[in-house]
């Protein structure tokens, strides 16, 4: 059976595709892929500032703070000697999985590009992974807030691939364009604060919020600890300093409460909202958001609360999702697909 498989790639490729010019290049027709080098860094970079769905999570250096920890196996794909697309990923064994260590990933592309071309990048994508014997793709969506125009053609060609859904996040959104108005338990929240003349700093003081509030209160709920410890979280702040933001809650002087907001062009992140064991009487987390929401981003097209799943999508959080509808969110959702690259010849049917 292995031999049969290996026979039929020899024929598919042989067929179809020009030959390797090297071990980490690979070639359909006009289309090539790369593996991404350190050499192509400041193309990368360039790329994704100026893409349709890119943030700066997919900057190199936000990407590989944590790169002892995956093996980077990102691509880059160009069109002639352009480059048209990027691939955040990591190898495990035969399988690529959109970068494990970023909250979204898939791929992406240039504001000009048109779905035929995409349809031609995800099928050399495909096809580079096929070749190397990585059977399976898992492809974590970019949410559509994250993108500032339309995205959707590899949810599309997803289907055409027969790609399994085996994961969906709801995340909790705000849109400014479309507000609703604070639930009432939300608003007696505000005022408590105002009464004890709670004040809202943004310090980025990361270190007190981390080792006052947030660690505790994850080991004490969860027995978990932050996705970023201090240093890494530190360490990105001092590189994304525009993007990764600290607003700090405090009572007489004290911390009681904070949130950690990374900022995309049309997107308020929370990363972390965390609150100490006053936070239900002090009315400190309420107090912070109607500062963020109806304050500081104010302006921003979308403030997005993030996910209260668990369970891999398949349970909701109900107290902490109705705690975020309390402000106004309401659900969008983000997929996550399993691809069999063995399935890539289904890509040449699609255009009639």
């Amino acid at each position: 059976m292995i031999i049969l498989t290996q026979l039929l790639k020899l024929l598919y490729f042989g067929l179809q595709f020009k030959p390797l010019t090297s071990l980490s290049v690979f070639r359909l027709s006009t289309y090539s892929v790369e593996i991404y080098q350190s050499k192509f860094k400041n193309d990368w970079n360039a790329f994704v500032g100026h893409s349709k769905n890119g943030t700066f999570l997919f900057h190199r250096d936000f990407m590989e703070y944590h790169q002892h920890r995956f093996e980077d196996y990102s691509l880059m794909v160009f069109k002639n000697e352009e480059l048209v697309a990027l691939l955040p990923a990591n190898r495990v064994g035969d399988e690529l999985h959109s970068h494990q260590g970023l909250t979204y990933g898939g791929l992406l592309l240039s504001k000009e590009v048109r779905s035929e071309i995409v349809l031609n990048i995800y099928e050399s994508v495909l096809s580079f992974l096929y070749g190397r014997n990585i059977n399976v793709l898992y492809l974590k969506e970019i949410p559509s807030i994250y993108c500032v125009i339309p995205s959707d053609e590899i949810r599309y060609l997803n289907f055409i691939l027969n790609a399994q859904l085996y994961r969906r996040d709801t995340l909790s959104v705000i849109d400014n364009q479309h507000r609703l108005r604070f639930s009432d338990s939300r608003v007696e929240g505000v005022k408590r604060a105002h009464k004890q003349a709670l004040q809202v700093v943004n310090d980025d003081d990361f270190k007190t919020f981390w080792n006052h509030i947030l660690t505790i209160n994850l080991k004490h709920k969860h027995d978990a600890i932050p996705v970023h410890s201090l240093e890494e979280i530190l360490y990105l702040k001092q590189k994304f300093p525009e993007h990764i933001k600290q607003f700090n809650v405090y009572h007489h002087g004290n911390i009681v409460a904070g949130a950690t907001i990374f900022e995309t062009e049309q997107v308020a992140h929370c990363q972390y909202i965390s609150g100490n064991s006053d936070k239900n009487r002090l009315g400190s987390l309420d107090f912070l958001h109607d500062y963020l929401i109806n304050g500081v981003y104010a302006n921003k097209r979308y403030f997005d609360f993030g996910t209260s799943n668990e369970n891999n999508g398949k349970h909701i959080n109900k107290g902490l999702q109705f705690w975020k509808e309390g402000f106004g969110a309401r659900t969008i959702t983000q997929d996550f697909y399993c691809i069999k690259t063995q399935n890539v010849s289904l890509l040449k049917s699609v255009l009639i």
